[in-house]
């Protein structure tokens, strides 16, 4: 089955004439929900339905990290950030472990019962305190920790029946700046990279089943940002990491992707790059440029895509009733009691 290439958002909690028709264009494959679109969880299973109504073919996602980064609030669990459940490794590694199993599990299925296939997440990004838009949505500035804690996490979405995607490739957290508002650039060397930020994506590579680059550039490693290189995402990414899933592009609307041009021109180089399938949030317009630049240039559609779609359905009444969910809950309100 293969799908469209663009990934895009709609503007409130129902879907307009206009986005219905927009959802139905062969260039669009994906859609994005955010906060505004989700009122509680009975409002949002209605709407992703009337979604798949009008396209069933759609891979459709969410930002469900935990901490800050939390879409879905009402009438869902509150997850700490993840940088909490790093500090709890400490004496006793095995319960950690399953606990961040349990934490993976419970967020893939609370998500995949609402009828969403995907949340963008692990973040496995390695900071603590560095990078203003990570810090504590990583699990650690340990490389290794962030690896155990990734895999445990990763292992329980895929339990659930979600395919985790890991962000922000090859590692945000070495900068201050937030590619939401600029164009970070970290001045490492390729060894202080591959040494530190790049272990997880190397480590788990084979695990995950997608990989989101980060909009920033690393000048002594390649001239080009991440997500429009060939370079990290083909020779680093493909070849020397042997990732094989799918490459999401982060959000072309953010203004560490506004180095290359306008929005037609973010794509070409995006897709160029090695992107499977590319975002564009928040923009309406950029969103219609893009389509329009990919029905002119008559772009491929693309099978990987089909890999992201749930594995399971969740029952919503089934999940509430789990010893499963109940006994998580319980230990994070304890872990969040207790910090």
């Amino acid at each position: 089955m293969s799908y469209g290439r663009l990934m895009l958002d709609i503007e409130g909690p129902q879907l307009s004439p206009q986005e219905i028709q927009l959802l139905q264009n062969p260039q669009v494959g994906g859609l994005i929900l955010f906060a505004r679109n989700i009122e509680s969880p009975e409002q949002v299973a209605a709407l992703l339905a009337e979604v798949r109504a009008v396209n069933e073919q759609l891979l459709i996602a969410v930002d469900q990290e935990g901490g800050r980064v939390q879409r879905l609030r009402e009438g869902f669990t509150r997850l700490p950030p993840m940088q909490l459940l790093g500090d709890l490794l400490g004496n006793d590694q095995i319960d950690a472990m399953a606990f961040a199993r349990d934490v993976g599990w419970l967020l893939a299925s609370e998500v995949l019962a609402c009828g969403f296939d995907i949340s963008f997440a692990p973040v496995l990004d390695v900071d603590r305190d560095t990078s203003s838009i990570i810090g504590d949505r990583a699990f650690s500035d340990d490389p290794q920790l962030v690896t155990d804690f990734g895999s445990a996490f990763i292992q329980g979405m895929h339990k659930a029946g979600m395919a985790g995607t890991g962000k922000h490739f090859p590692g945000h957290g070495g900068v201050v700046a937030d590619s939401h508002l600029e164009a970070p650039v970290d001045y490492r060397s390729w060894q202080a990279v591959l040494d530190h930020d790049l272990k997880p994506f190397a480590a788990l590579a084979k695990d995950l089943d997608g990989v989101m680059p980060a909009h920033m550039t690393f000048p002594e490693v390649d001239a080009d940002s991440v997500g429009f290189s060939q370079f990290w995402l083909q020779q680093v990414l493909r070849e020397q990491l042997g990732f094989n899933g799918v490459i999401f592009s982060d959000d072309l609307s953010m203004k560490g992707a506004d180095i290359v041009g306008g929005y037609p021109d973010k794509a070409k180089r995006a897709l160029d790059a090695g992107c499977d399938m590319i975002l564009v949030c928040n923009c309406p317009e950029g969103a219609l440029e893009v389509v329009e630049f990919m029905q002119h240039n008559n772009i491929s559609r693309c099978d990987k895509i089909a890999t992201m779609r749930a594995r399971k359905s969740v029952d919503w009444a089934e999940l509430k009733s789990s010893r499963k969910r109940q006994q998580t809950i319980a230990l994070l309100q304890q872990l969040m009691e207790a910090n």
